[in-house]
């Protein structure tokens, strides 16, 4: 009887960056202790994108970084064509990892012959050739369930509340949703801060995209410093208008935590020029320094998704991660 001598081969880990937000990708690179892959990347006279890598991909366990930034089609059709040259230069696994994912708040249909771009975002990327995603603070849970694949579904929270909490946490603390579609969100918080919880009761303007009205509070804040929890902060409109409503209700103070700095249009101003006490936020996105600010604190994401993409190489547990915190 013959033996036969089985090959074995070293996973090869290889991280890439798109252009949308490479400080981000490099910090990451640098807590793998490991370079990113030189890559071309330019657009054509007609604004068609090009991308090569510099490097043969074969074999390779390669995770590849965008966030889904403005102008947005531009970086997702970029992050597209990424993943689809990997798939075409013989890499064995392709994981896209969108600390933002684009596209998220249009998850479902409100009306008659709307899309549901969320899904389509996530047809896209398995067509192309992924086969997981990891991602920071959906704008809702079920989004993971539109990829064919595994999706691991990251949460700053724990980085967030950290910092909120060695900085106001010798003081009255109220956790407050911006309404009630980010109560299971708040009540984490609310649990991790020990902290009560309250939330604002609003309702969406039919008439202006963007805009809510926050009606009435619904929980304690009389003198609380308030902590207004959201997955972003867009145009500021919503969790100012909140913000506005702890301030009638007494609140002693308000910071306002997010993951995903978007800061679309006026939000700066908006932000800078209210009685917030301070907006704290991740660096899932990039921020300029034209829209940086006294009162805005930006927190490293990077070593969580150093530590998700060492994990999913090593075949090891994301979900580990997140264990025994609330």
């Amino acid at each position: 009887m013959s033996s036969k001598t089985k090959r074995t081969t070293k996973k090869h880990l290889m991280v890439f960056s798109g252009r949308a937000h490479p400080e981000l990708a490099l910090e990451v690179a640098a807590g793998l202790d490991i370079e990113l892959v030189p890559t071309q990347a330019y657009e054509f006279a007609n604004s068609e994108t090009y991308v090569r890598y510099e490097e043969s991909v074969r074999g390779s366990d390669a995770f590849v970084i965008q966030s889904h930034t403005a102008p947005i089609n531009e970086w997702l059709m970029e992050h597209l064509i990424m993943v689809d040259a990997l798939k075409r230069a013989s890499a064995k696994r392709i994981t896209v990892v969108m600390p933002f994912y684009g596209y998220a708040r249009q998850d479902k249909k409100h009306r008659g012959r709307e899309p549901i771009s969320a899904r389509l975002v996530a047809d896209m990327f398995k067509t192309a050739g992924a086969h997981r995603l990891i991602t920071v603070d959906l704008h809702a849970d079920q989004i993971q369930g539109f990829f064919d694949g595994p999706v691991d579904h990251l949460f700053a929270q724990p980085i967030l509340a950290t910092y909120v909490k060695e900085r106001y946490g010798d003081q009255d603390l109220a956790v407050v949703s911006p309404d009630a579609g980010r109560i299971k969100v708040a009540e984490r918080w609310s649990s991790r801060l020990r902290a009560p919880l309250a939330f604002i009761h609003k309702t969406h303007r039919t008439d202006r995209p963007n805009e809510t009205v926050a009606n009435r509070v619904v929980g304690e804040v009389s003198g609380r410093i308030c902590v207004l929890v959201d997955d972003m902060i867009d145009t500021g409109g919503t969790i100012l208008n909140a913000a506005e409503a702890l301030t009638r209700e007494g609140a002693a103070g308000v910071v306002i935590a997010a993951t995903h700095p978007i800061l679309s249009g006026d939000a700066v101003d908006r932000l800078k020029n209210s009685a917030v006490t301070e907006i704290v936020v991740s660096n899932t996105l990039p921020i300029p320094d034209e829209k940086r600010f006294d009162k805005l604190t930006c927190l490293s994401i990077a070593p969580l998704l150093s530590r998700a993409i060492k994990e999913v190489f090593e075949d090891g547990s994301v979900t580990k991660m997140f264990d025994g915190q609330a």
